[in-house]
């Protein structure tokens, strides 16, 4: 398992990460399983959020783990808030935000939060709420680091601009077949779908400012459509290629997936949302395994991309 210190934090983190947004739907025996797995397998990295499960997932991981100071020392506990999914709307109030941390600690039984992210951008936002919101969390010790998700650089930048507190993280929708965050990089100006600058440059941004990007949904592709490895039909090209490359490595399918997201020199951390302790046993043959860059590029090439 590949390590990493977060910039501007004190954190060293796997760089794959357990999502934990289907965890309600385990028993707590299978929730146990799967979380003792991916520790075993190095991973210390753990993402939720209040939405999840509406805040079940959150109790069934504490509850399966049998939270305490022991085990959570051991942990990077990460988790997101900002949405209201029972009304459907956002909601970047000091008050939302203050409130939500205090129900995800009592869920998680812990009294803080290594890293609390913004989930999904409240056009509504007034920056000086999430500012104050963010000092109160950190000066009561229940928040240590802040970040975002799905946010773009200039979103990024209003936030920023009033607090003090280091944007460290964005967790965005990328995988070998999702690739928007690179797509136009490769084919600027060149007047076809690939071009078109669909995020404002917001992986690039991120490198520039040291913030962290993690990746979900890294084995999906378009908008929750369903996974692309072993969809045969869809992708045959991108299937076949990964095969033959995970051969060579004598992996799984599922690893070279992981790898080719671990390979970019951002250090994408990789968010695994399995429920399967087997996938992320497979996944982390992928979390140090170095793809040569023609092998990086003949797999984004599988998948449909130009290189010019």
């Amino acid at each position: 398992m590949k390590y990493i210190r977060l910039k501007h934090t004190e954190l060293d983190v796997s760089n794959l990460i357990m999502g934990n947004m289907r965890l309600a739907q385990l028993s707590l025996r299978e929730a146990e399983t799967l979380i003792r797995t991916a520790m075993d397998e190095g991973i210390n990295f753990f993402d939720h959020a209040d939405i999840y499960g509406q805040g079940r997932c959150e109790e069934r991981f504490a509850e399966a783990i049998q939270m305490n100071q022991g085990i959570r020392e051991k942990m990077i506990l990460q988790s997101k808030c900002g949405i209201r999914s029972k009304e459907n709307y956002y909601d970047f109030s000091k008050e939302h935000i203050v409130g939500s941390v205090d129900g995800i600690l009592q869920r998680l039984k812990t009294d803080y939060l290594d890293i609390l992210l913004l989930h999904r951008p409240d056009p509504l936002v007034e920056p000086t709420k999430v500012a104050e919101a963010f000092d109160a969390l950190h000066r009561s010790g229940k928040v240590r680091y802040f970040g975002v998700s799905n946010h773009n650089p200039a979103q990024i930048e209003l936030l920023q601009k009033f607090t003090p507190h280091k944007i460290v993280a964005n967790q965005i929708q990328f995988s070998l077949a999702h690739t928007p965050a690179i797509d136009s990089g490769i084919a600027l100006n060149m007047g076809i779908d690939q071009s078109i600058n669909r995020d404002s440059s917001i992986l690039d941004y991120c490198r520039l400012h040291d913030i962290s990007m993690q990746a979900w949904s890294p084995f999906q592709h378009g908008s929750f459509e369903g996974p692309f490895l072993g969809n045969t039909e869809k992708f045959p090209e991108l299937n076949k290629t990964i095969r033959s490359i995970a051969e060579t490595y004598s992996v799984t399918d599922t690893a070279i997936a992981t790898a080719w997201i671990t390979r970019h020199p951002a250090n994408i951390h990789v968010v695994l949302g399995t429920t399967n302790p087997q996938r992320i046993k497979d996944a982390c043959k992928g979390s140090d395994l170095s793809l040569t860059r023609e092998e990086w590029y003949r797999l984004y090439k599988a998948a449909g991309n130009i290189v010019p």
